[in-house]
């Protein structure tokens, strides 16, 4: 698939995840929470799909992006189990301040996701120009 297609696909599951956020607010709890089970369990497939994906890298690019999913994936563990070890908490200051930092981290998800996007496009625009420069290559020497 082409890396232009793989972008493309990147903005619509962004929408796609602005779109169910938006329709998650008329939600009541029961089913706002399943929703976001359904989402963790999307999230851990993409991240096991990445995972296979960096783990058979060759390149000094590739390994680089496997080290960074290799910190994402510890750095969810860690958000995830405080999450659950604060959902036994009845106390309500504690519940807000979990509300707080869930609202933190999906802030932080949402720039690194910013940030991914744009390394996408710089990695995908860099990736045309590198095609066109080996045609025109392979042309001149044909």
């Amino acid at each position: 698939m082409p890396v232009s297609t793989q972008l493309t696909k990147l903005s619509e599951r962004a929408k796609e995840a602005e779109d169910n956020v938006e329709q998650a607010r008329a939600k009541g709890a029961t089913e706002l929470q399943a929703q976001a089970d359904k989402a963790r369990a999307n999230a851990e497939q993409s991240a096991a799909a990445l995972k296979g994906k960096t783990s058979e890298a060759k390149d000094d690019a590739s390994q680089g992006l496997a080290q960074i999913q290799s910190n994402w994936n510890d750095h969810i563990a860690r958000v995830r189990q405080d999450v659950e070890d604060k959902k036994a908490d009845v106390d309500l200051k504690l519940i807000e301040k979990r509300a707080d930092k869930a609202e933190d981290y999906a802030a932080a998800a949402i720039d690194l996701a910013y940030a991914a996007i744009e390394e996408a496009e710089y990695a995908v625009l860099d990736a045309v120009a590198a095609r066109l420069d080996a045609d025109d290559a392979e042309a001149g020497v044909a």
